[in-house]
């Protein structure tokens, strides 16, 4: 199985995006709801929830991990990496990359968690590649909880997307990273925020690109996964079950799923 995890239910992002492109895999999700959000949480114990996190999936049978989560990406993928002797992935290098394939002006945004911005690794991991670019990142910590609310259309949230898009806009980007897995579901008010002329770019898309380049390229990891029946037993966990998690989780994916406690 290819496990997935995210502090909420942000990642089914991800698992959308992996759904479309190899769905030919059994999908175990894990959103921890009763957690959310990592990006006001320390550094300390964001590794301790990722490393939590990455142990459950894999005693429900998953085979590689995608960490669907910018916060825990950035401050925690090397722990992990050195406890885990499984296939890791994280959403941050990806988007890094397609950043640096559109860019035009040689001019980014970011907006992120607080942990994410505050870690700085996508500015550091852009100009470690191109040392003349410009990177302008923006903390939102507001939106993580409107995308958990359903708030997706709601003029409040309009207006504080606005708001945290200023100071980008006001920086002449021509690509804005959306760095975290939460915010595609609000792509639609903030490409209409940036302009047309702005690529926006989705890490949930890129890493699901990367997933399956290289199960293409490691045919024997794909072999150890198990293979999806129809398009069926994927299951999908969370640390706390309400019913506006099952609403939004239909949003994120498009079609009705069971939420499972666990």
């Amino acid at each position: 199985m290819i496990g997935i995890f995210d502090s909420g239910i942000g990642g089914l992002t991800v698992v959308r995006e992996v759904l479309d492109k190899l769905p030919q895999y059994r999908i175990v999700y894990f959103g921890d709801t009763a957690r959310t959000p990592y990006g006001t949480k320390s550094p300390k114990t964001i590794i301790d929830y990722a490393v939590e996190d990455t142990e459950f999936l894999i005693a429900q049978g998953a085979k590689i991990v995608i960490v669907a989560c910018n916060s825990a990406s950035s401050t925690a993928f090397e722990v992990l990496r050195e406890r885990f002797s499984l296939p890791l992935f994280e959403v941050i290098q990806p988007a890094v990359e397609k950043a640096l394939r559109v860019t035009r002006k040689q001019r980014v945004g970011v907006i992120g968690t607080r942990a994410t911005v505050g870690s700085g690794i996508y500015e550091r991991l852009l100009k470690e590649r191109r040392p003349e670019i410009q990177v302008f990142s923006q903390a939102c910590p507001l939106l993580v909880p409107l995308v958990e609310e359903g708030w997706l259309k709601r003029s409040e949230t309009k207006r504080i997307v606005r708001k945290y898009l200023f100071p980008i806009i006001q920086k002449q980007v021509d690509t804005l990273v959306l760095g975290c897995t939460h915010y595609p579901l609000l792509k639609p008010i903030i490409q209409a925020k940036m302009g047309k002329r702005v690529a926006v770019i989705d890490s949930s898309q890129e890493v699901a690109l990367w997933v399956k380049d290289y199960l293409e390229n490691h045919p024997e990891i794909a072999a150890s996964l198990t293979p999806s029946e129809g398009g069926e037993g994927h299951r999908f966990f969370v640390s706390d079950l309400t019913p506006t998690f099952e609403q939004i989780a239909k949003q994120f994916l498009g079609r009705p799923i069971r939420l499972e406690l666990a």
